[in-house]
């Protein structure tokens, strides 16, 4: 026999508006009922405390309990989220139940995790949670941003077609990642391939080179002894060189999550390189004015909505930006004055948000910017290839075919002495 679950909620749903509270876990028990029955469950709660006092209350003595590691712990792509959104908006639409639809997409997953999830936000939703704190109580999942226009939709009573608005928004949200990242895996692809012909190089072919010039017994060219002692360092080194590459990588990834000032740093350096750093500035852009228009599109009052734009820009430069819009747009500064005052967004830009708030159309103007900016990403990103390759040519040259050179020039020195 399986009970069903207990799920201690001080205060009901209403004081965990925003799910701000410990961490809750989900816990399976099982125990003996009042009449000695053998029972199981599940219950979600702070800690195993209070799993123990709820199910006292209930009559239920407890033989075994045990934290389970949810969902929240398996990784969930945000394709899949996308595709959730997508799914639970046309069931809506259909006029399925929510409850209902839960259960239908959890069926048709083939991801277990996020069956797993879903039947958890199901249960939520079922003992009287909202649909927006179910889904806080999974970050990693659902950002401040979908949860944020989840609640605008529920209070409004527009769940419906902003969950339309919404798979949407990460539609082109991930499609403008795509682009990107399709233009930076050919320079990083080219990078790989040369640091590993250069290290077969290195290792193998300039000691054999070495062994067949001992026997010229003349002096060799500068830039073939520089090579062979690059070589010598290489072969005799190169664990604690691995070592330091490998480490220093780790190092600087961890500090790049942990390290505010670091990342940002580095993301006002990207944004000075030439020619990725404006590629990269028309997609934040894009993405920012994106997220705006659909913040304010749903309802979300300006000011909130302005404080999930900046983390949902995806740079420290424009996240900074926008704390100062918000502070701005607090005190009754106007919107397109505040943005002009940080200095970060294109003259195009400032005029569409200009005319929205002059006309009442905010949301189409900053959605007909996203628009533009995400073309231009995309235009960028199909001429990004063909302005790279003489960089690219022009580097594998000095450095692969420098090498070879290098090494070939004791044995052209002797065939001209011959």
């Amino acid at each position: 026999m399986k009970a069903a679950s207990a799920r201690p909620r001080p205060g009901g749903a209403s004081a965990s508006h925003t799910a701000r509270g410990p961490a809750e876990a989900l816990f399976e028990w099982e125990g003996r009922d009042k009449s000695g029955k053998v029972v199981r469950g599940e219950t979600r709660a702070a800690g195993e405390a209070m799993v123990q006092a709820a199910l006292r209350r209930q009559g239920v003595r407890v033989t075994r309990l045990r934290k389970r590691r949810t969902a929240g712990g398996t990784r969930i792509a945000q394709k899949d989220i996308a595709v959730f959104t997508r799914q639970l908006a046309a069931m809506m639409s259909a006029g399925v139940p929510l409850l209902q639809a839960f259960d239908i997409v959890a069926r048709g997953t083939r991801h277990a995790g996020m069956a797993r999830m879903l039947g958890e936000i199901r249960a939520d939703v079922e003992v009287g949670s909202s649909l927006s704190v179910a889904f806080r109580r999974h970050p990693r999942q659902f950002d401040e941003l979908y949860c944020n226009l989840i609640e605008a939709g529920e209070a409004g009573g527009i769940l419906e077609p902003l969950l339309d608005r919404l798979a949407l928004y990460q539609q082109k949200t991930m499609a403008l990642r795509a682009k990107i990242r399709s233009a930076l895996m050919y320079p990083t692809a080219v990078m790989v391939v040369a640091f590993a012909v250069m290290a077969v190089i290195m290792v193998f072919v300039i000691p054999s080179f070495k062994d067949v010039f001992k026997s010229f017994g003349a002096e060799l060219p500068a830039p073939t002894r520089v090579v062979i002692a690059m070589s010598d360092a290489v072969v005799e080194w190169w664990v604690p060189l691995l070592v330091v590459l490998v480490g220093g990588a780790v190092a600087l990834v961890q500090g790049w999550r942990g390290s505010p000032g670091l990342r940002a740093a580095g993301d006002a350096a990207l944004l000075r390189v030439p020619v990725f750093g404006e590629l990269v500035r028309k997609a934040v852009v894009a993405r920012w004015t994106r997220t705006l228009a659909t913040m304010t599109g749903a309802g979300v009052p300006l000011v909130e909505a302005l404080h999930s734009v900046g983390g949902a820009a995806g740079n420290a430069v424009y996240g900074r930006a926008t704390e100062a819009i918000q502070r701005e747009v607090s005190t009754g500064t106007s919107l397109t004055s505040a943005m002009r005052g940080t200095g970060v967004f294109p003259p195009m830009v400032l005029q569409m948000s200009g005319i929205g708030e002059e006309s009442g159309s905010l949301e189409h103007m900053l959605a007909k910017a996203a628009e533009i900016y995400e073309d231009e990403v995309d235009e960028m990103v199909k001429g990004l290839s063909s302005l790279m390759e003489p960089f690219i040519i022009v580097f594998l040259g000095t450095l692969i075919g420098g090498t070879v050179v290098s090494m070939y020039l004791p044995i052209f020195e002797m065939g001209s002495v011959v």
